[in-house]
């Protein structure tokens, strides 16, 4: 079950703690401009080259971005070479296009709306220069295919504008003859071409064949593939198998398997429903593949723990290859302690052999080849703590915060609330926690307690404070505002850059 010669330490000492730096901001609120609902962002996704990015909102819509810092503008190659890339260059993107995935449906057997948020985005093989993407709301997944066509635009036939008549044939001063069916002439001679067209020696003047004056270049979604009517309950995650010929899906207890081919048909693999509702314990909450084994994926759960099942044992795989979950510590037990261990998402690292989770509290590193526990477990929530009852009865306590690792595996990063996310350095010995702002500086809440010592990989967390514009502010100087939170978010897959969403904002920052 190895998953691959991941190396998550750097051979020299944990690396040195990143400088974020804001880079660029899409769909930026003015002061006291009310947010729609339709366009706060529900999920963020970058392709496998990092060269595009997908956001998908609760209208519907999926927007696609692309870089533009990559294309060489006119530099020679031997130039950039010699340049060497500049500290300063970082990944920048631009607004490329948008479409409308789903629409609002109404379910008339189950008397049920189906609501048009975009829950999740996945990108698949490019193909041909087009780019394929997957997109899902609680009950149908699309498969879309976006490409460029070029349209042509013909020049017109340079007729002489006294002599044109209708679809461009030319007057002729003589009276015409009247015509037969087929455009023969009654009174037809040898002359194959009649009396009334006769051609000048150089030809006629006015007659030009038509000319391609320009090709635009448009942008057009198209959906390929629907796979609807699989799920009896929401659809909370999708993901690629590295064979690029199957996807999974996921809802509350069920998990599908898909060839992208194929629509009308899918293979169920993972069933966790008792035949009696009353005895049901734990939903699904997340599913992911294997990144490189195409025969692995892991799911997780609301009870916090994740199952690495093995698609070659069995058709349904009811039964698990691994179980990893950290036992309970005595006496810790509470009305809350189920809701906050419930995990409510779980990505693999780079090379497979690292699993991040994030329930309420916690972010949790996960060695697939070590289910005795988490290897790492870096503190987000720890000083809201005190607050569950209150987030219980403002049903804060459920949000569901998504996760995401670096490309080099060193860091991971999570959202928090007031908009805010913290990123961790999850190599050994460091003690990298640094919390960001999604705004235009990032590090303006930042305010560090020199008096506090510093502590252990497993416990560290960032005082973040403010002004007394915030009344939720406890006892250790943490800020929170409920009502703003970070929920989605994605690292890039080669360089230290994050986009992460705020309300309908898509933020970016690099390091």
């Amino acid at each position: 079950m190895n998953g691959g010669d991941e190396v998550v330490a750097a051979p020299a000492g944990p690396p040195p703690t990143l400088d974020w730096k804001f880079s660029q901001v899409f769909g930026e609120r003015t002061a006291g401009e009310e947010v729609q609902e339709v366009d706060i962002i529900s999920a963020i996704e970058f392709d496998r080259t990092g060269d595009h990015l997908a956001t998908g909102d609760r209208g519907g819509r999926v927007v696609l971005f692309e870089r533009t810092d990559t294309k060489d503008h006119g530099v020679s190659r031997r130039d950039l070479e010699r340049i060497d890339y500049p500290i300063s260059r970082h990944p920048e993107f631009r607004y490329k296009t948008e479409f409308q995935s789903h629409e609002p449906e109404f379910d008339y057997l189950k008397s049920l709306e189906i609501e048009e948020k975009i829950n999740k985005i996945r990108w698949c093989q490019t193909a041909n220069s087009a780019l394929f993407v997957l997109s899902t709301n609680d009950k149908t997944i699309k498969f879309w295919k976006v490409q460029e066509k070029k349209v042509k635009k013909i020049s017109d036939m340079n007729l002489d504008p006294s002599k044109a008549v209708g679809n461009g044939s030319i007057a002729s001063s003589s009276n015409r003859k009247p015509c037969i069916a087929n455009g023969g002439s009654p009174d037809r001679s040898s002359d194959y071409l009649g009396n009334d067209l006769s051609f000048p020696a150089g030809g006629l003047p006015s007659l030009h064949l038509p000319l391609v004056t320009s090709q635009e270049t448009n942008l057009v979604a198209r959906c390929r593939r629907v796979y609807a009517h699989a799920h009896d309950y929401h659809i909370n995650s999708i993901s690629n198998n590295s064979d690029g010929e199957t996807f999974i899906s996921a809802d509350d207890l069920r998990i599908n398997l898909w060839n992208l081919e194929i629509s009308n048909q899918s293979f169920n693999i993972v069933d966790v429903k008792p035949a009696n509702m009353e005895d049901l314990t734990e939903v699904i909450t997340s599913a992911e593949f294997h990144p490189t084994h195409c025969n692995m994926l892991a799911y997780s759960s609301s009870k916090g723990s994740i199952r690495l099942i093995d698609l070659r044992q069995s058709a349904l795989c009811d039964s698990h290859a691994k179980l990893f979950e950290e036992p309970e510590a005595p006496g810790s037990r509470s009305f809350f302690t189920e809701i906050i261990a419930s995990i409510s998402d779980i990505k693999f690292a780079k090379g497979g052999r690292y699993i991040l989770s994030r329930d309420y509290m916690t972010l949790k590193l996960w060695d697939i080849n070590m289910d005795s526990g988490p290897v790492a477990t870096f503190q987000v929530h720890e000083h809201l703590r005190p607050k569950l009852c209150d987030l219980y009865e403002n049903d804060s306590i459920f949000d569901k915060f998504e996760c995401c690792l670096s490309g080099d595996g060193l860091r991971v990063a999570t959202g928090s609330y007031s908009n805010l996310f913290r990123v961790f350095g999850c190599a050994p010995g460091s003690t990298e926690a640094t919390t960001l702002e999604a705004s235009k500086n990032p590090m303006r809440r930042q305010v560090q307690t020199p008096s506090r010592p510093p502590r252990s990989l497993s416990s560290i967390t960032r005082v973040v404070r403010r002004g007394a514009e915030t009344p939720g502010v406890d006892a250790n100087g943490n800020s929170f505002d409920l009502t703003t939170k970070l929920l989605h978010l994605a690292w890039h897959p080669t360089e230290n850059s994050i986009a992460c969403a705020a309300a309908n904002s898509l933020y970016m920052y690099y390091a």
